[in-house]
């Protein structure tokens, strides 16, 4: 992979990974996210549950793990931002509320693209 694009690559699933990381601390340790998750309609059990998965997630997208379990990570990522950004157009909050995971989601998709084109090469390599 070229340098530039494996530098696209960790800027992006960085960033991706801190930001799964830092919601997960905040589910878990700022009171006001127990209200938030109230106001979209789901248990308080739900906060616990996905901050615990974000930060398994997040430690997994980082770490050097290959093939189908980095795949499933980058699964169960899209389903989270997928499912925010309904959960808060559901309840009616504003643009600037759903559409940040949506943004995170096209970052995900091109953080996966890469992955994916890293894995290819890294096999081509390989196989030479």
């Amino acid at each position: 992979m070229r340098k530039y694009l494996k530098v696209t690559f960790w800027v992006i699933t960085g960033a991706i990974g801190i930001m799964m990381l830092f919601s997960a601390y905040s589910y878990l340790g700022n009171p006001e996210m127990e209200q938030a998750f109230k106001h979209l309609g789901f248990p308080s059990y739900f906060r616990v549950e996905l901050a615990i998965a974000k930060i398994i997630g997040a430690i997994l997208l980082l770490a050097p793990v290959k093939g189908r379990i980095k795949e499933w990570v980058y699964a169960g990522f899209a389903f989270t931002f997928i499912s925010a950004a309904l959960a808060h157009i559901s309840v009616g909050d504003p643009i600037a509320v759903w559409v940040a995971p949506l943004v995170f989601l096209v970052l995900l998709t091109i953080s996966y693209a890469l992955f994916v084109k890293g894995e290819h090469h890294m096999q081509k390599s390989n196989n030479q």
